[in-house]
């Protein structure tokens, strides 16, 4: 997390814990059998992050952010992503095609980070959506070769990206509390 606002920041740090718990509880649906003890200890580690940043928050929010001056942006962002996700996944659905439903909302969340890094200022953010829209790309063929819910990869693959992203932010925020 690169943003010169605090609150941001911690803000990051929390949702991203939380959205990690959440990706991470999604690949439950049909894990990889090696990963299953690392998928519950991560949901731990991030559900533990979103509580605690969340308070952080809380505490600073009379803080600046970069939303003050940016939510009319930051609002049509959100609302944009959450109607292609749900459209896509109705589209999915009615296609017959359910399994895909997390690779496509896992696609719409990473290619939303790139002009989130933006709205906030944040470069990191940036990044982070290339990586994980490559990532999801690659996986595309490995998805293809089975049928079974794309969850059990597109799950972890974002929900250790967010954790890690969030544990690193987390150590970069720290010392500003």
């Amino acid at each position: 997390m690169f943003t010169e606002f605090l609150r941001d920041h911690l803000f990051t740090v929390g949702w991203y814990g939380l959205m990690a718990f959440v990706w991470l509880g999604w690949s439950q649906e049909a894990p990889p059998k090696k990963l299953r003890v690392w998928l519950g200890i991560a949901s731990v580690v991030g559900l533990g992050l979103a509580v605690f940043f969340g308070i952080q928050v809380a505490r600073h929010w009379s803080e600046p952010a970069a939303l003050d001056t940016r939510l009319g942006w930051y609002t049509a962002l959100v609302a944009a992503e959450v109607v292609a996700a749900g459209v896509g996944a109705i589209v999915l659905a009615r296609r017959g095609a359910s399994r895909w439903i997390a690779w496509w909302v896992g696609m719409v969340v990473a290619v939303h980070f790139i002009p989130l890094g933006f709205i906030l200022s944040d470069p990191a953010n940036v990044v982070l959506g290339l990586v994980l829209t490559g990532v999801l790309v690659w996986l595309v063929p490995r998805l293809r070769a089975d049928d079974r819910p794309t969850s059990r990869l597109v799950g972890p693959v974002l929900g250790f990206s967010l954790l890690g992203f969030a544990v690193v932010s987390a150590l970069m925020a720290l010392p500003k509390l």
